[in-house]
């Protein structure tokens, strides 16, 4: 007995309900002619993932709801065929125009054009960036459901990500009766969370001595980035295909006999570098954050410095070197090599570059201040006036021509406030927002290696990664006149906001306990900024986003 599954591992649009369904239909039709008779979409697949607080209007939801029923009676003539959609479903009990009291993160099971079963996510996480007892009631019931032709029926336990990281559902549903687990995903990318996830099913196919399909997200969704990487495991936990990652992907593989031992027929894609997986996040973290939001093009400040190079170098790769557009602002305290170095890197990425020097604007501001900050040496003010200059005419370029402007300020900086508000922190998105420095030079000579586009040459110059980090707002400045060496200001980072250890317990590690204080404080004072800033692309598993939410007032310290 063979059951041939389709994973439709595919890129949804928050909000989008008919383009959304015209996805699944299309895979339906595409996975059937192909053989197959289940075919699983990713979680919450009709809306989109995540919706937010879009599921709390009630037009939303019944909108939902009216998208599903028509998906279902579309696939009617598509015989033997099992269809899984992720969607949202409230409980409406007084058809009012407030009448959803309970709302639930659903997977049905569309057949001959009906649906034919619901189940009810009974996990729902509420840690990191999910935020799901926010929207969602639990579920309390298993759902297994048949599926495949009428003489050789497979038993299917269904259940939606959270809910396989846990023992009971999936108990519950071999209990039940199910010879299968199908699991539906929308589980955010972070470093090393694809070995995770991986493990953690196998875990489930132990404990439960069944197989298991996964079926996950792809596509970037704000801060976001899901990257597919399907897989289906025999009952001992052992992978046994494995799709693409970051890509859009109709994966089919087929169940062969639904008594163990039970074995797959699938290709496996291999496992990947962190650096590839890296990359290509902060790749389609961009290209959909852009094209979903419509956005023709991008524009950013090339400084001759390493981070607006990586970030360049991002650009081209997601959207394409015609859509992108750099623009070099020399100020007084720039070095010849900057601009030296920021024409060669456009010239090798191929983009517009443009040259408008700041001078002109930075004296008339000192011209005006003059009366007021008489007597006063220069300090950082003047610093900041330079960056905020270079955001005012980048603001304006996009405001005059519709494209957006990407910032280039990375987590180091992110985490201690050594970026200016309305000025190098001005923009639409923040690509490495979530890349400590030394993954920033550690991300460049990954790419100057890898050349996926066939140009024959390395996209970075090796003196921007080379030469010491400098924002040059003053004569001869360094990143390190200021700041510990990034691979200690890093380290003390990522202990203290990722990993929250003490301020007591970093400096138990061996760190000196003056740099530990000065940077835990410039976290701490730093909220402010923090909270102005775009939202950027989350690669680590706790970001400057939605999982960092702490008080701007506030003077706890430890």
């Amino acid at each position: 007995m063979t059951l041939k599954i389709c994973v439709a591992q595919l890129n949804f649009i928050v909000g989008d309900l008919s383009g959304n369904a015209q996805k699944i239909r299309d895979a339906a039709h595409q996975a059937h002619a192909q053989g197959a008779r289940l075919l699983l979409t990713p979680e919450l697949s009709m809306c989109g993932y995540a919706a937010e607080d879009l599921y709390l209007r009630p037009a939303f939801m019944r909108a939902c709801d009216d998208a599903l029923k028509s998906l279902a009676a579309q696939l009617a003539g598509l015989q033997d065929m099992c269809v899984v959609v992720g969607h949202p479903q409230g409980d409406d009990q007084r058809g009012t125009a407030v009448s959803i009291t309970q709302r639930f993160n659903c997977a049905s099971v569309l057949r001959e054009g009906q649906v034919v079963a619901t189940y009810a996510k009974q996990e729902l996480p509420n840690y990191q960036v999910f935020d799901e007892r926010r929207y969602f009631a639990p579920g309390s019931k298993t759902c297994v459901f048949e599926a495949g032709p009428a003489h050789a029926l497979v038993r299917v336990g269904l259940l939606i990500c959270e809910d396989a990281w846990f023992a009971g559902p999936a108990l519950a549903a071999k209990a039940a009766g199910a010879q299968l687990l199908a699991v539906i995903n929308a589980s955010p990318f972070h470093l090393g969370k694809g070995y995770q996830r991986e493990q953690a099913m196998a875990e489930r196919c132990r404990s439960t001595d069944l197989p298991l399909a996964y079926a996950h997200l792809v596509g970037g969704q704000d801060e976001l980035v899901f990257e597919g990487r399907s897989f289906v495991l025999d009952a001992q936990g052992l992978v046994q295909g494995r799709a693409a990652s970051f890509q859009e992907s109709l994966f089919v593989c087929a169940l062969e006999s639904s008594s163990p031992p039970s074995t797959w027929t699938a290709t496996t894609e291999p496992q990947r570098s962190e650096e590839a997986d890296l990359w290509d996040a902060l790749v389609l973290g961009v290209r959909d954050y852009v094209g979903k939001n419509r956005f023709p093009g991008v524009l950013l400040g090339l400084s001759g410095g390493i981070d607006s190079a990586l970030v360049l170098a991002i650009a081209v790769d997601a959207l394409g070197a015609d859509r992108v557009r750099a623009v070099m602002m020399p100020s007084p305290y720039t070095a010849d090599i900057s601009w030296l170095d920021a024409r060669d890197m456009a010239g090798r990425m191929g983009v517009r570059y443009d040259e408008i020097s700041i001078r002109p604007e930075f004296e008339a501001f000192k011209a005006s201040l003059s009366g007021e900050f008489a007597g006063r040496a220069e300090d950082s003010t003047e610093e900041n006036i330079q960056a905020r200059i270079r955001g005012t005419l980048l603001m304006a370029l996009s405001n005059k021509f519709g494209s957006m402007v990407l910032t280039t300020g990375n987590k180091s900086e992110m985490a201690t406030g050594y970026c200016t508000l309305y000025g190098d922190m001005a923009g639409g998105f923040a690509v490495i927002k979530d890349l400590p420095k030394m993954k920033v030079f550690a991300m460049a000579r990954w790419r100057n290696q890898h050349d996926p586009y066939g140009t024959g040459r390395e996209p970075i110059p090796e003196r921007i990664i080379t030469r010491p980090p400098s924002a040059e707002l003053r004569p001869d400045q360094t990143d390190q006149d200021s700041l510990p060496p990034y691979e200690v200001l890093d380290a003390i980072i990522e202990r203290y906001m990722e990993n929250d250890q003490s301020i007591a317990d970093i400096v138990a590690a061996g760190y000196s306990a003056t740099d530990v204080e000065r940077v835990t404080r410039l976290i701490q004072i730093n909220e402010y900024k923090r909270r102005q800033a775009p939202p950027g692309i989350r690669v680590s598993h706790r970001s400057f986003g939605k999982d960092w939410r702490y008080p701007i007032t506030n003077r706890f310290r430890a």
